[in-house]
């Protein structure tokens, strides 16, 4: 069979991903603040796009150009632009208003740059509490940068050794603290690198362990504690003997604790309240990280008719104008093709950047509406009426594909009458009921055994066996693993921890 050559014409249909559709797509899943990122890089590139801040009203200055031949009418004379501020008439008179209206000082003379940054009274001034400005005040200008862990250390190390040696080791220990406080290089390793003897690096070791707070250089969680207990001479021996033996103490096996330490009910309860006051990471309290408040995207509120309102919040809306004026100019006085070509392009980015904001502010609205009308029990009653919801039910009401859903959901929060919520905080798996009626909501089933745990009596703790026979009685099919999947995810104890802990407890009230 010979092979030839052959031409062939096919026509097809494929979806091609643009750069602007993936960008759309990217909106929606970008969080507030990652937003208000993205459309300040988006000014920065692009000099059509402007912000329209929330207290501006009206059209942005300089977005509209008035016509300078334009005539005012009968009463053209009349100069409606005098620039009569303080400046100018200062200027005029060779004198600043303060010799002119003591009473009405008016604008205060501006300092030079050098003083202005240092003078926070004078108008020239950045926002302080005595600049004229009408920027507003920033609180963080004239706060200081809260010291860091090491920073903190350092301070405190550097007089508490007079030798070289010891410095050195010391700022060698301090390089191995980590953001909680513990120590997590080896003294060994420490001794090798700077050739010295181990003992020396013990002994400075102890005497970094002095450092404030307490706890830190610590090695491990009991010498933690101890250091904090020898701080406030409560180590004892029963009390060193509890931190040997920590393991224990997270079983909740009080009776090994009580014949370990060799003390009585009353006594075990008293040292456990101590290590409860203690901090097992002291040097948590110098971590700063930046704190992103939470915006909610979308408000909910009761309609007065019944029902609910679903409304955006208009502070997590991004206002932003394409200014056709500068447009309009630019493209008149573009003497080359390239500069035609950029600034078109930039209007075709600024076009589709307010009409991709708008279409993610309408799905938002839209998917949030769906939502609300399927948990409109929980809004009423509470989470114990939480209906079971998924990402496909959403989507085949609003018409929508579910990974659309899934990416407006993602980092979103609404605000309703019983508290801030993410969005994907309503859709949760569904549990068969005993009575082969409705689907129970993972949610509320959690919420049933949190309550039913919380008032059990001490002298019969609920085991899980117990828990399901329960649910099983209100109508709720579920099995054992389940239970114990869902009390370990709410850190509760087992039902032995919680029996040993509630006899401990029942056993020292007086």
């Amino acid at each position: 069979m010979a092979l030839t050559a052959k031409l062939q014409l096919r026509q097809s249909q494929s979806l091609v991903m643009t750069p602007q559709l993936m960008q759309s797509i990217r909106l929606l899943q970008l969080t507030h603040h990652e937003l208000e990122r993205f459309i300040d890089e988006e000014i920065e590139r692009n000099p059509l796009i402007e912000r329209q801040d929330s207290d501006e009203a009206g059209t942005e200055p300089g977005m509209f150009e008035a016509d300078a031949g334009e005539s005012h009418g009968e009463g053209d004379w009349f100069e409606t632009s005098l620039n009569n501020n303080a400046e100018t008439l200062a200027g005029q008179f060779d004198t600043t208003l303060e010799n002119v209206f003591p009473d009405d000082p008016g604008g205060g003379d501006r300092l030079g740059p050098a003083l202005s940054a240092s003078w926070k009274s004078g108008a020239g001034a950045g926002p302080g509490p005595g600049a004229t400005g009408t920027d507003g005040f920033d609180f963080e200008d004239v706060t200081a940068a809260a010291p860091s862990l090491r920073d903190h250390v350092r301070e405190q190390l550097t007089l508490a050794f007079a030798g070289l040696t010891e410095r050195l080791i010391a700022a060698d220990l301090a390089e191995g603290l980590d953001e909680c406080g513990y120590l997590r290089v080896d003294v060994t390793e420490v001794a090798g690198r700077l050739n010295v003897e181990t003992g020396a690096v013990e002994a400075v070791l102890r005497i970094c362990q002095a450092c404030d707070p307490a706890g830190l250089f610590a090695r491990d969680l009991s010498e933690c504690l101890a250091l904090q207990l020898e701080r406030r001479q409560r180590l004892d021996p029963a009390m060193r003997a509890l931190l040997d033996h920590l393991d224990l103490l997270a079983r909740r096996d009080f009776a090994a604790l009580r014949k370990l330490c060799g003390v009585d009910e009353s006594d075990l309860i008293d040292m456990l309240t101590e290590i409860r006051a203690l901090d097992p990471k002291p040097g948590s309290a110098f971590l700063h990280s930046g704190i992103e408040t939470v915006l909610p995207d979308v408000v909910v509120s009761a309609a007065p008719h019944g029902g609910w309102a679903v409304e955006l919040n208009p502070d997590a809306l991004p206002r932003v104008l394409v200014d056709q004026t500068y447009f309009a100019r630019v493209s008149r006085e573009a003497s080359s093709a390239e500069d035609r070509e950029f600034v078109s392009q930039c209007m075709q980015n600024a076009n589709w950047l307010t009409r991709s904001l708008d279409q993610r502010a309408r799905t938002i609205l839209k998917v949030t509406s769906e939502i609300v009308k399927q948990q409109d029990a929980f809004l009423a009653y509470g989470i114990g009426h939480m209906r079971p919801l998924n990402l496909r039910t959403v989507a085949d009401a609003i018409g929508m594909h579910e990974s659309t859903v899934s990416r407006v959901t993602a980092n979103k929060y609404v605000l309703t009458p019983r508290g801030m919520f993410e969005l994907r905080f309503f859709f949760t798996a569904a549990i068969a009921s005993a009575e082969g009626g409705e689907a129970h909501s993972a949610e509320a089933v959690r919420h049933h055994i949190r309550e039913m745990i919380a008032q059990e009596n001490p002298a019969k703790v609920l085991s899980d066996d117990a828990l399901v026979d329960i649910l099983r009685k209100t109508g709720i099919d579920i099995a054992r693993r389940t239970v114990a999947k869902y009390r370990e995810s709410m850190s509760i104890p087992s039902s032995v921890q919680r029996r040993r802990e509630k006899r401990a407890m029942a056993a020292a009230a007086p």
